[in-house]
């Protein structure tokens, strides 16, 4: 007989913007089934990744560790981008940059608790789908937890999103991909956001009499910008709106189509109202004409403004969150481990150096939990024009602090937040006061920081 412990399903989507569902003020872009979830759940409006970039974040997910105490603060190398299995010590140094750099680890130390471990532990039974970018063999989701593992590589990216999933030889790749390691091609052309969906599908009905954890991370909407031909065709007829992009909204599109397809067979399986969801993201939206628009937020991924990690989240659990909820409190990625921990009947308290509080009251009862501040914490350089930085948000001020060029830059996110208005010169008693604090943190997390 089935226990009454929920079912748990954390989708994360790759690169998803704030603005990139409808239910959160796209005017292109249609998702209606995820709407529909957060309709029938709680919706948050200041929920945060706990970086700009994917690896950390999602290190930050399965851990409930701020990535500066985790030590991946960066995107972790593939094998085919030159990444390896053992990580390095010290710093990296750049041509024409004054700054040297902490390495970035390779994987997620396997000494690291899980959430999978932890549920896994308490009768869960456990999957994996999707995007891991937490290290090669030896640290991929089987040993991390997880008692099934599909299309969980080294990969930051599929290949492509069309079965057979091979990229040949380009000015980016010196070798051809050929597939997943860890998920075998099934119909040629078939589309990997549909394959995803199938095999999520496929585990919740051979699992519906037991607990599971279900982690459908998808590939999507990262880069290679790639949707079905019929479904592009359509957004290219359609006016545009905030975003424009036919390809990159066909992406998101599939995405929506796999979580109705997931509510669809949980209603039909009659789980749904003990099964509780997370949708969520693992930083802001790819910030380009060809991706998306972040409006009204500024700038977009790998960035320290909320454009990159301001993030959509949303919770269903018809058996206890009401319908039709929004809230503007804070929460992180380090939250959702306590969070999902809790619901299960798990004391995730017993667990070492956790930084994530449970929201669960916020969710079920409305009340807020007594958190004063989120952190973020990225010593590296980015492309050409992000250099190592760190933030704190405290109520609803924000500091950024940059370890090269214009130290600190200081907005007020009720009033301004598109931080469009930079007042660090009007209120030093605030940098003063948020700086304290972030040094305090990132002393109490042992953060690497860049050098000289």
């Amino acid at each position: 007989m089935k226990k009454e412990k929920p079912n748990i399903i954390l989708i994360t989507v790759d690169d998803l913007g704030w603005t990139d569902l409808a239910c959160y003020g796209s005017d292109f872009y249609e998702t209606p089934n995820i709407d529909l979830l957060a309709y029938q759940g709680m919706r948050f409006t200041n929920s945060y990744a706990s970086a700009a970039i994917c690896s950390p974040t999602r290190a930050a997910i399965m851990t409930g560790k701020y990535p500066a105490r985790t030590g991946i603060t960066d995107w972790i190398r593939a094998r085919f981008q030159g990444g390896g299995e053992e990580n390095r010590e010290g710093y990296e140094s750049f041509p024409g940059k004054p700054l040297q750099c902490p390495f970035n680890p390779y994987h997620l130390n396997l000494d690291e608790v899980t959430i999978a471990e932890i549920l896994k532990a308490y009768q869960y039974t456990t999957c994996f789908i999707g995007k891991w970018h937490l290290g090669t063999e030896k640290w991929y989701p089987d040993a991390q937890g997880f008692d099934f593992n599909i299309a969980g590589c080294d990969y930051g990216q599929p290949p492509s999103y069309f079965d057979p999933y091979v990229v040949y030889p380009n000015a980016w790749l010196k070798d051809t991909l050929d597939g997943f390691p860890t998920m075998a091609a099934r119909r040629e052309g078939e589309y990997l956001t549909d394959r995803e969906a199938d095999e999520a599908v496929a585990f919740i009905r051979a699992n519906k009499d037991q607990a599971f954890f279900l982690n459908l991370c998808h590939y999507a909407v990262h880069t290679p910008l790639q949707g079905k031909p019929g479904m592009v065709k359509k957004y290219e007829k359609k006016p545009p709106g905030i975003q424009n992009s036919a390809v990159y909204a066909s992406m998101v599109e599939s995405v929506d189509d796999a979580v109705g397809k997931i509510m669809t067979t949980l209603e039909e399986l009659g789980i749904a109202d003990n099964t509780l969801i997370l949708f969520t993201s693992d930083n802001g939206g790819l910030l380009r004409p060809e991706a998306t628009n972040n409006v009204p937020l500024r700038s977009g991924k790998g960035y320290p403004y909320e454009g990159g990690i301001r993030i959509p989240t949303i919770f269903y659990w018809p058996a206890r969150i009401k319908p039709g909820q929004v809230s503007d409190m804070p929460i992180t990625s380090t939250d959702y481990l306590p969070t999902l921990c809790e619901a299960a009947g798990v004391e995730a308290g017993a667990y070492k150096d956790l930084d994530g509080i449970s929201i669960l009251p916020n969710l079920i009862r409305g009340t807020v939990p007594d958190r004063q501040s989120l952190f973020w914490h990225f010593p590296h350089y980015r492309g050409t024009d992000v250099v190592p930085y760190s933030i704190i948000r405290k109520g609803e001020w924000k500091l950024i602090k940059r370890y090269e060029g214009k130290t600190y830059e200081l907005f007020n996110l009720k009033e301004d937040r598109s931080e469009s208005m930079e007042l660090s010169s009007d209120h030093p008693e605030k940098v003063e006061e948020l700086n304290n604090d972030l040094e305090a943190w990132l002393s109490e997390v042992g953060a690497r920081l860049p050098v000289q």
